[in-house]
């Protein structure tokens, strides 16, 4: 199912969309609703507890950029479109849209949309949200989003050479959006489904400020709205009874808690205190296959887990240092014996079938790991690492017993095959992020889930400048073959910039993720997303 969201997907929509006629979807059905099959009996209470892994560090859906964050924004507010279980769009907040030629858009928003706090829902949000996305006061991790758009002057607004205002998306009238990109873009509206681009509440901003993302303040526009917020314990959200598909949403209260340890995750989970968990320890996995049968949910994702270097910092910047980590890493080993839960081992940052397309792997994809090895040491002794010298650095991941069980395999292959000296250093989530953004780092653990089904959602992060560009990459030729993919959507402009970054390796990729969660079998409408998001207004609970 998540393989057809690939190519098929995205050729049809670039037939329909570049239809001279527009495209109008209100008489098209779409399954954006909890549906319960006929004759399931519901339980009385309607409530759901979910393990979020971390507590988030903000609501504010300019201020983040991770999953721990976005599960909830994603449960919280609503974007102009989303895409269905089968991977097509579907109308939310714009209940249609057209385009002649993929650079200019009309989007057409729901009139009886509201706010949770039953006031109206504009077009003029729309506009507020995402010039505030780029204001350089937020420093959004995401501000370069709509850059990667191509939304018309977004960039020059990012490097101060234009004004906010200039942005190229206007409010014809309060509910007529009009989005004019620099360049077509047939993918546009699958940009368009990543909940940083969700509108915010211009009027509760523009009030409470910072404050906006408080319980008895907040003001969203999903199925849910914030009800409790509890540092470090959880945080809670309820029906929101102004939602303008409420009449479709089961669920009456959902918990996300904040519970780092795997261990307590499944522990409370088999308690009977937490419905849906994070993830599955790894140590446990085969067992609770076994014994829970169906309740072991793994699904593929177009998400890749890797190490990044700061480039800008010896020896670092040196790439036959960072090539000979990378080769020294068994992957098969990692993916296989470490995790064991259906990962694949990963050579490339782009996920396999991503946007529908194959690409050729760099060439010591093919070695044996014996060969891997050989090579590894000749570079790091060409570099001035060997016995007497050895190299030695630290190695940052955020809190989990997956994280540091990969790391501990991680730095003994570099010890064992390189002599290499990988000290471990583990933070919380919050602070790592911090140290990272600041380039206090020599090498860190980092993951990335697609945006949206395109290798350009990933090769877009690495481009120079870029807000998420965490090993601060540049290179020129990648940054234009990069440019040329997204005008084309070409395969060879995709394996020539593939080519570029796996020969100066500015992170070493690692596995492929899968999702691999428990959730009770009274949990009905279950379902993870490519990217890993789960719809609680889908879900419901039956009786038990």
């Amino acid at each position: 199912m998540k393989k057809i969201m690939a190519g098929l997907m995205k050729n049809k929509l670039t037939q329909i969309l570049t239809c001279s006629m527009g495209i109008l979807l209100t008489n098209i059905t779409f399954s954006y609703a909890a549906v319960v099959p006929p004759g399931t009996q519901l339980a009385e209470k309607q409530e759901i507890v979910r393990n979020n892994g971390s507590f988030p560090a903000s609501l504010d859906v300019h201020k983040v950029e991770s999953n721990v964050e976005l599960n909830i924004i994603h449960d919280f507010f609503d974007g102009l479109v989303y895409t269905d279980r089968k991977g097509h769009i579907e109308p939310r907040l714009a209940e249609r849209w057209e385009t002649n030629d993929n650079q200019t858009w009309l989007f057409h928003l729901r009139k009886g949309a509201k706010w949770s706090d039953g006031s109206p829902i504009t077009a003029h949000d729309v506009v507020f949200s995402w010039r505030r996305l780029l204001d350089p006061e937020m420093g959004s991790p995401y501000s370069s989003y709509l850059g990667t758009a191509h939304v018309v002057n977004a960039n020059d607004i990012l490097l101060g050479k234009k004004k906010v205002e200039e942005l190229g998306v206007k409010a014809l009238d309060d509910f007529t959006l009009e989005v004019k990109l620099d360049k077509p873009v047939a993918y546009f509206l699958q940009m368009l489904t990543h909940p940083i681009l969700v509108p915010v509440s211009e009027k509760a901003v523009k009030r409470y400020g910072d404050k906006w993302t408080h319980p008895d303040v907040f003001v969203g526009s999903g199925a849910f709205k914030l009800s409790e917020w509890k540092v470090n314990e959880n945080v809670i959200g309820v029906r929101n009874p102004h939602y303008w598909d409420n009449k479709n949403t089961v669920i009456n209260k959902v918990t996300y808690l904040a519970i780092t340890s795997e261990k307590s995750d499944l522990n409370r989970y088999l308690a009977g205190e937490i419905d849906m968990t994070m993830t599955i320890p790894l140590d446990s996995f085969a067992s609770l296959k076994k014994t829970l049968g169906d309740q072991v949910h793994i699904n593929s994702m177009l998400s890749t887990y890797y190490y990044v270097f700061n480039t800008q910092k010896p020896p670092f910047n040196d790439v036959r240092v960072r090539k000979a980590l990378s080769l020294a890493i068994d992957r098969d080993v990692i993916a296989n014996k470490v995790l064991g839960m259906g990962q694949l081992p990963a050579y490339d940052i782009l996920p396999p079938n991503i946007g529908g397309i194959t690409l050729t792997p760099p060439e010591y994809a093919s070695w044996t790991q014996e060969q891997r090895v050989k090579k590894a040491k000749e570079l790091l002794n060409e570099a001035g690492f060997n016995e007497k010298n050895p190299l030695k650095f630290n190695l940052l991941y955020n809190t989990r017993e997956s994280h540091k069980k990969l790391a501990i395999a991680v730095t003994s292959m570099w010890k064992q095959n390189l002599g290499v000296q990988a000290s471990l250093q583990n933070q919380e989530w919050k602070v790592m992020l911090d140290n990272m953004h600041q380039n206090k780092f020599d090498v860190v653990r980092y993951a990335w889930t697609a945006d949206y089904n395109s290798p350009m959602s990933f090769l877009d992060t690495f481009l120079t400048g870029s807000s998420h560009n965490i090993p601060q990459y540049a290179n020129n030729d990648f940054d234009q073959t990069v440019i040329k993919a997204g005008e084309t959507d070409d395969v060879a402009y995709y394996q020539k910039a593939m080519d570029i970054f796996n020969n100066d390796i500015p992170v070493i990729p690692i596995y492929y993720y899968v999702s691999n969660r428990l959730a009770k079998p009274y949990v009905g409408g279950f379902y993870v997303t490519p990217m890993d998001y789960i719809s609680t207004k889908d879900l419901y609970i039956i009786k038990h």
